[in-house]
């Protein structure tokens, strides 16, 4: 028995060059919805992708359009191949806005230039240098919590993404972040890894950027999504237009609550998680999140046939 199935969307950081390939060689819907995207945003996605420059694929400018493209294009394929619809959907920061046009609460068309638009504002809310992210493993939330308020000394610092217990991202101005880096490693915590991002994503630097995209999402319609989608800001969900671009915009400088998303969707009755696009990231995470819980992923052909096995 199964249960109910969540499907979840990966944001940036599981981008690379060449993903893919393999599942778009043999469904030209790949292809179709990357060239929709392209068209939309005057740039040759599917190249970019596959040919690079990575540092090209790593602005965040091209990365959140990239990202909601691959996500998508993979649900589609799922439903072409007469894949079961999920009961339940979220995606981790921009992997939101996939899980909103797959659940029918925002048109692909309109998402591709919001998110690229999400990402250009981002990018210009910091001057490039002037912040940073880092992730600590092996600290509790309250003690990164104390981290933060401890040494930011009067900048900007905080935790960006609770993505599973004992792993944190934080955020800040640049000379904030290095000092937890420094305090951590001296600490002797687990692990700490600066984070290779051009901005630094869900704390209060992204305010400017915060007050410019409300107008966006104002200019975009959106529906009731045809599925709980719970929202990263304040784990809840929403069938209002109005109330889900709220969730949107404090979104940008609120933290992910992923790790509070997965055992949200796990007392719904969520038993089996489908990741959905590039990588594995959001697969990994569940699983230190709740043990228990089915962690399958899609990205390309075998993944694919294995999942509509296990959930045909």
């Amino acid at each position: 028995m199964l249960g109910s199935v969540a499907f979840v969307f990966p944001g940036q950081g599981s981008q690379s060059q060449g993903m893919l390939a393999d599942l778009g060689s043999s469904h030209p819907l790949v292809a179709e919805l990357f060239a929709e995207a392209s068209d939309l945003l005057h740039e040759d996605l599917w190249k970019l992708v596959q040919e690079g420059p990575a540092e090209r694929l790593q602005q965040t400018q091209w990365t959140q359009p990239i990202m909601l493209a691959a996500g998508f294009a993979v649900y589609r394929v799922w439903e072409e191949e007469g894949g079961a619809s999920p009961d339940f959907l979220a995606g981790h920061s921009l992997g939101e806005y996939t899980a909103l046009v797959a659940a029918d609460a925002l048109d692909f068309s309109a998402a591709i230039p919001l998110v690229a638009t999400r990402g250009r504002l981002m990018q210009a809310a910091v001057p490039e240098g002037e912040g940073a992210m880092a992730a600590l493993i092996g600290l509790a939330d309250e003690d990164v919590r104390a981290l933060c308020q401890e040494l930011a000394q009067g900048a900007v610092l905080s935790a960006a993404n609770y993505n599973a217990p004992g792993q944190v991202v934080v955020a800040g101005e640049k000379a904030a972040v290095d000092r937890l880096v420094e305090a951590a490693r001296s600490a002797g915590v687990k692990r700490v890894v600066v984070l290779p991002v051009s901005v630094p994503s869900h704390c209060a630097l992204m305010a400017p950027a915060q007050e410019a995209f409300r107008e966006a999402l104002e200019a975009v319609e959106f529906r009731a999504p045809k599925a709980m989608v719970v929202h990263n800001a304040d784990v809840q969900s929403y069938s209002s237009p109005a109330a889900i671009r709220d969730a949107l915009l404090r979104q940008l400088t609120a933290p992910v609550r992923w790790t509070e998303t997965i055992r949200f969707l796990a007392r719904q009755g969520a038993t089996t998680f489908v990741e959905m696009g590039p990588g594995r990231v959001l697969s990994g995470l569940g699983k230190r999140i709740e043990p228990s819980l089915t962690m399958v992923h899609v990205e390309d052909r075998k993944s694919l046939r294995s999942t509509l096995e296990l959930l045909g």
